[in-house]
């Protein structure tokens, strides 16, 4: 290992040629790696909803969660089940433990649901599983709103979630808040009669003439051909042209007997933003993809549609994760910054300027070799990956550190530079090594930690290690070849050091200032290691007994002040949509009069206000 850390270090225009290439990779990938708020980890998590129309939920708990309850609680891995039951709809959320294979769990439950769907009422709707993927959430909220014709505002939306969904980096776009459109049929009764026509006559033939029919293919001597049929109506124009009967060569027609106006269904919900009636596109990224580059080429397109729309229609954002991550990442990048300048100002304050420079190379380099090995695995830029950042800050400069003092040391000695920094790797490089790897040693229990949380701070262990054998590598193959080029015999340390050649056996006692100091120090007291360890035994016994008196407590994560707040609105007796939304909006009214809002959102209706 000796011999070729020699040879390689011998090459020093080579080493600084591949320090440069990767510094180049490494500045690609901190650019390029995808950056989110949280690590990115998959919750086994699976809800299953039912749906059954007039229900009550004493009959919802007994009719239909339990049966499929019953049978999902045979499936192996399973951590819990809870069943919650309401006004005509069941759900039932199933919780798996940590690190069970998503897919087949995701198999085995909708197995599961299927065996127990002969002991659900027939008048039931089909039981959907759904993967509750913490990934897969909406990563900003685009509300389109505006004092318009609804119609004007659900073309504007479906234009705009048709844009949002060219992004390459956006799964979906799901709008929220829209009525679906639909075609009334106004029978005329008189007419009817006149044609000696009956209500079930009319309803046969258009339920029959709106029907998806199944193509299927011609094969003949030129080759195989599609067949298609079309089978869907779906313009106010194709029903109107349905044939009802026909007698004596006259063909009676739906537009004969019946008007058909296109118009949307009763409204369940009013969705409103800033007091604006609005609709709101949830977009998804996919994974892995950058959700800062995402949200603002989302940001940047809608911006470029709202130019062609009237002034009277607005477009507005809530719930944009980028602004937080962005915060974040910029908190921890400036706390790394600065981490990174008090340790080079403490350096150079204490070692020299040379030292400074090294340490100043060491740091970046190690980072974004990090970086580059971070992508490399597939990992994300995250709180974790910051804070692991934050912990190597003061770690990964004790190589570079020893390193360049030995070589000082040795140039002092009357050596030159290269033979110096030469040396100095070769001298320093098990002492650095067994120190890297006792830090990494400290921290790789971390990586074995079960459960969710486990999984969660798993980041910072993977990041403290990458960065730590970047530091390594930097230390032993990049810091000399530097030295090489920057190093030189400084008078003053030929002063200080050049009477103590011989390492082994010099006396220290002779040597001034602090470094003086604190050797003669610790030669005192290494002649006394029985006081010594007495008194460490005295100051830990006092510090547990000041934390067993004084307990502060424990939580996973700091408490920190919400940017967000929910406020929900009951109400008693069978009240209308339309005294729903009344109500919400003298609430609402209330509540924007406090400072501090950015945005509000108000919701009314049967799904709650």
């Amino acid at each position: 290992m000796i011999e070729a850390l020699d040879k390689i270090l011998r090459r020093p225009r080579a080493v600084l040629a591949a320090m440069f290439v990767l510094l180049l990779t490494g500045i690609y990938a901190y650019v390029t790696i995808p950056k989110e708020a949280n690590p990115d980890i998959t919750i086994p998590v699976y809800y299953v909803s039912i749906s059954h129309p007039g229900i009550s939920p004493e009959d919802a708990e007994s009719l239909l969660i339990k049966p499929v309850e019953t049978k999902l609680r045979g499936l192996e891995g399973l951590k819990q089940v809870t069943g919650i039951a309401s006004e005509g709809h069941a759900g039932i959320l199933v919780e798996f433990e940590s690190g069970v294979n998503t897919d087949e769990a995701s198999v085995d439950v909708k197995e599961k649901v299927d065996e127990a769907k002969p002991e659900l009422p027939e008048e039931d709707m089909e039981p959907v599983v759904n993967e509750i993927n913490f990934a897969l959430q909406p990563t900003i909220l685009v509300a389109v709103s505006g004092d318009v014709p609804e119609r004007t505002l659900d073309k504007r939306a479906k234009d705009l979630q048709d844009a949002i969904e060219r992004i390459p980096s956006v799964l979906e776009a799901k709008i929220t808040g829209q009525r679906e459109e639909v075609l009334d049929i106004i029978i005329n009764q008189q007419k009817l009669e006149a044609y000696q026509l009956s209500q079930f006559d009319v309803y046969n033939v258009v339920t029959r003439n709106n029907l998806l029919v199944a193509a299927g293919a011609v094969q003949g001597d030129n080759g195989r051909f599609s067949v298609k049929v079309p089978g869907l109506v779906s313009t106010a124009k194709d029903f109107l042209a349905l044939p009802l009967r026909s007698s004596n060569g006259t063909v009676v027609t739906l537009q004969d007997v019946a008007d058909v106006r296109s118009t949307f269904k009763e409204r369940e919900r009013y969705a409103l933003f800033n007091g604006r009636p609005a609709i709101t596109l949830e977009v998804v990224k996919r994974q892995g993809t950058n959700i800062i580059e995402t949200n603002d080429e989302v940001k940047r397109i809608a911006a470029e549609m709202k130019a062609t729309w009237p002034d009277s229609m607005y477009i507005d954002y809530s719930l944009d994760a980028s602004v937080t991550i962005k915060d974040v990442l910029q908190a921890l990048q400036d706390a790394v910054i600065l981490a990174i300048v008090l340790v080079m100002v403490l350096v150079v304050a204490s070692l020299g300027v040379r030292s400074g420079i090294l340490v100043g190379i060491s740091i970046p380099t190690s980072f974004l070799i990090g970086y580059l090995a971070l992508w490399t695995m597939g990992y994300t830029v995250n709180v974790m990956v910051m804070f692991g950042l934050i912990l190597s800050v003061g770690i990964l400069v004790d190589g570079a550190i020893v390193l360049g003092e030995y070589a000082d040391r040795k140039m002092s000695e009357g050596q030159s530079p290269k033979e110096a920094y030469i040396a100095a790797a070769k001298r320093m490089f098990w002492p650095i090594v067994a120190s890297m790897a006792t830090t990494i040693a400290a921290f790789l229990p971390l990586l074995f930690a079960p459960g969710i949380a486990g999984e969660f701070m798993s980041y910072l262990p993977v990041t403290v290690i990458t960065v730590l054998a970047a530091s390594l590598l930097t230390a032993m193959v990049f810091v000399p070849a530097v030295g090489f080029f920057i190093g030189k015999t400084d008078k003053e340390n030929v002063e200080q050091f050049g009477h103590f050649a011989d390492d082994e056996h010099a006396d220290f006692r002779a040597m001034k200032g602090l470094t003086g100091a604190y050797l003669r120090f610790i030669e005192r007291i290494i002649y006394h290691p029985a006081k010594v360890i007495v008194a460490v035994l005295l100051l830990m016994g006092g510090i547990t007994a000041w934390y067993a008196t004084h307990p502060t407590g424990l939580e996973f994560f700091v408490e920190v002040e919400p940017e967000m707040v929910n406020v929900y609105v009951r109400g008693r007796g069978n009240m209308s949509n339309e005294q729903k939304l009344a109500i919400t909006r003298e609430v609402e009214a209330r509540v924007i009069k406090v400072a501090g809002f950015d945005s509000y959102s108000t919701y009314a209706g049967s799904s709650g206000s």
